[in-house]
C-alpha cells in the first residue's frame, strides 16, 4: 500500500486491516495520521475472513514486523504406516513400521510439492527449515527443499545419501537451499506406535549429513516408552513450547516439516482465543505432503491459510 506525498520512508508494521475494508487513517492517531499522509509505507495488508463471518466489534491491531513470523506448515508425505493404519489404527503398533518410512506414493507427493515451492519462489524466500527427527519427515524435508542431485566431488555435504531409508532415491546435494535443523520437540506423539520412534541420531547423521542434529541432545531415543504413550495435553505443551522456541529465533520465514497429530494439537492450543471461525480452519488435519502457512506472533495467529 502505498501512500503519495513528499517524504519518503518506511514504517515496519505489519498491519490486519478490518474486514469492512475502512482506510488505514481512519484508525490512527491524528499525529500519526498527518504522518502518514506524506509518506511511503510498507505493509501487508491481511483480511482473515468475510465481514459477515466476523463480530461487530472487529477493527485493526498493528503489529511490529520483527515480531511476526510467517510460518509455513508441511505434514510428512505419506509412510509405509499409513497404508494400514488408515485402514486400521491397531496397524500402527507393528513392530515393522518402526520410523517408518516414505511410500513410493509419498516420493510422488514430495516432487508435487518440490515443484510448487521452487515455481512460486517460496524456495528462495525461506530462510530456515526445521524438522522432526524421524525419517519420514527428514525424507520429506530434503526431498522439498533439498538441492538437485548429489555427484561425487562436490565441495559440500550432501543432504542424503543414496536410497537412504530403502528411498530408492539418488543422492540430494545441500546447494542452493536454506539450513535445514531437527528439533526433537516438534515429534509426533510420543510412545507405545513403532512408527513414532527414532533411531539413534547418529545414524541419521550418515543417512543425512548436511542436516543440523546438534540441538539434539541424546543419540539414543529417550523421549518414546513402548508401554506410554503422551496425552494429548502433553503434546498441546510440547507444541507450545515448540512455538517458544521457534520465537527466539532471528529467521522471520521459516518452514516446518512435522506430524498430522503434533500440527493439530499444536494449533489447536495456540489457537484457543482466535476468532471461532478462524480457530476452525487451522483445527483441521493437514493432508499429507500439502502446504499451510500462517502468520502470528508470540500471543496471537492472525492469519492462517491452505497454500499447496
Amino acid at each position: 500500500m502505498t501512500i503519495s506525498g513528499s517524504i519518503a520512508f518506511n514504517i515496519d508494521i505489519r498491519m490486519i486491516i478490518s474486514p469492512t475494508g475502512q482506510t488505514l487513517t481512519r484508525f490512527l492517531p491524528k499525529p500519526l495520521s498527518s504522518i502518514l499522509s506524506n509518506a511511503s509505507i510498507s505493509t501487508s495488508i491481511h483480511r482473515s475472513l468475510p465481514s459477515r463471518d466476523m463480530d461487530n466489534g472487529a477493527g485493526l491491531s498493528l503489529y511490529p514486523l520483527h515480531r511476526c513470523k510467517t510460518i509455513h506448515l508441511v505434514r510428512h508425505a505419506q509412510g509405509i504406516h499409513n497404508v494400514d493404519g488408515e485402514k486400521s489404527y491397531k496397524a500402527y503398533m507393528r513392530p515393522e513400521f518402526f520410523d517408518a518410512h516414505i511410500t513410493q506414493l509419498g516420493w510422488q507427493q514430495i516432487d508435487n510439492l518440490r515443484k510448487h515451492v521452487h515455481a512460486s519462489g517460496l524456495l528462495r524466500r525461506i530462510e530456515l527449515v526445521v524438522t522432526s527427527p524421524l525419517l519420514r519427515t527428514l525424507q520429506t524435508t530434503v526431498g522439498v527443499f533439498g538441492g538437485e542431485g548429489y555427484t561425487a566431488g562436490m565441495d559440500v555435504l550432501p543432504l542424503m545419501i543414496a536410497n537412504a531409508g530403502n528411498s530408492a532415491r539418488a543422492a540430494i546435494s545441500s546447494l542452493n537451499c536454506p539450513p535445514i535443523v531437527a528439533v526433537e520437540l516438534c515429534r509426533e506423539h510420543l510412545g507405545v506406535h513403532p512408527c513414532d520412534k527414532r533411531r539413534n541420531i547418529s545414524d541419521y547423521q550418515f543417512l543425512f549429513p548436511a542436516v543440523d542434529f546438534s540441538l539434539i541432545e541424546s543419540d539414543e531415543d529417550v523421549l518414546w516408552k513402548a508401554d506410554v504413550r503422551e496425552t494429548k495435553e502433553e503434546l498441546a505443551a510440547r507444541g507450545l513450547q515448540f512455538l517458544n522456541w521457534l520465537w527466539t529465533r532471528k529467521e522471520k520465514e521459516i518452514a516446518i516439516v512435522t506430524h498430522s497429530g503434533f500440527l493439530f494439537h499444536t494449533l489447536t492450543a495456540f489457537g484457543n482465543d482466535c476468532h471461532p471461525l478462524v480457530k476452525k480452519e487451522i483445527c483441521k488435519h493437514i493432508c499429507k505432503c500439502l502446504l499451510a502457512w500462517l502468520c502470528a506472533n508470540q500471543r496471537h495467529i492472525f492469519h492462517y491459510g491452505m497454500e499447496y
